[in-house]
């Protein structure tokens, strides 16, 4: 479980004994069902993150609600969206494993994380990450209800596929940017758990076969 878990819930069964011992135990029912689920919302399960070799994992439980290509820089880019709902374990894992090569929060506006344009305008964590031969970006992207947003890692930190990095509290959205020759593994409707479920296989590019193909060379003489 999550701390801020032991936090809510904590605040709040405190709450319940608090009411039940003024008034009667029936008015600390409400305090004890919304313990319970706070409790329940910040649940941390462990996943089985997959070895193979480009896999690009999920970042968040949720939805895939978009599947499109954008432009970045003057660059195609394939973009994942995944809406996370209430429901949805909001913990946030690495898509793949690499080097933090920027972090940039951008503050904006609490839209629907359904609109498309909140990908734009809501608030956001933007993090770069680079390995694998390849580098992607995803977003943790604020909701109507969401109102903070948590990353633990910080630019130079090197992370695995399926890390934990963060989490965001309540409704929310997570955008992938990756290469568009990656072979996609999900459709738009899909349901998705971080740190489990491939989204797509990258293609190794060009220089990363030419330093693998190096290394080989090395190591033959």
């Amino acid at each position: 479980m999550v701390r801020d878990g032991y936090y809510y819930g904590g605040l709040l069964l405190a709450a319940a004994v608090l009411v039940a011992w003024l008034t009667a135990p029936l008015w600390a029912i409400p305090c004890l069902l919304l313990a319970t689920f706070f409790l329940w919302f910040f649940r941390d399960p462990e996943r089985i993150v997959p070895d193979t070799e480009g896999a690009l994992v999920s970042p968040a439980d949720g939805k895939v609600t978009e599947l499109s290509t954008i432009t970045v820089d003057g660059e195609p880019r394939t973009r994942i969206s995944i809406f996370l709902n209430v429901f949805d374990v909001h913990v946030n894992r690495s898509p793949i494993a690499g080097i933090i090569q920027d972090v940039r929060y951008q503050h904006g506006k609490f839209r629907n994380a359904m609109d498309q344009a909140c990908a734009d305008l809501n608030e956001q964590n933007v993090v770069t990450v680079k390995g694998e031969g390849h580098t992607i970006v995803f977003k943790q992207i604020a909701g109507l209800l969401a109102r903070r947003i948590v990353f633990t890692k910080k630019v130079g930190d090197r992370v695995e596929r399926g890390e934990r990095v963060g989490l965001i509290k309540f409704g929310s959205r997570t955008d992938v940017l990756f290469d568009p020759t990656a072979q996609l593994n999900v459709k738009r409707g899909d349901r998705v758990k971080g740190g489990a479920t491939v989204l797509a296989y990258l293609q190794p590019r060009p220089e990363h076969l030419i330093a693998v193909s190096g290394r080989s060379r090395e190591g033959a003489r």
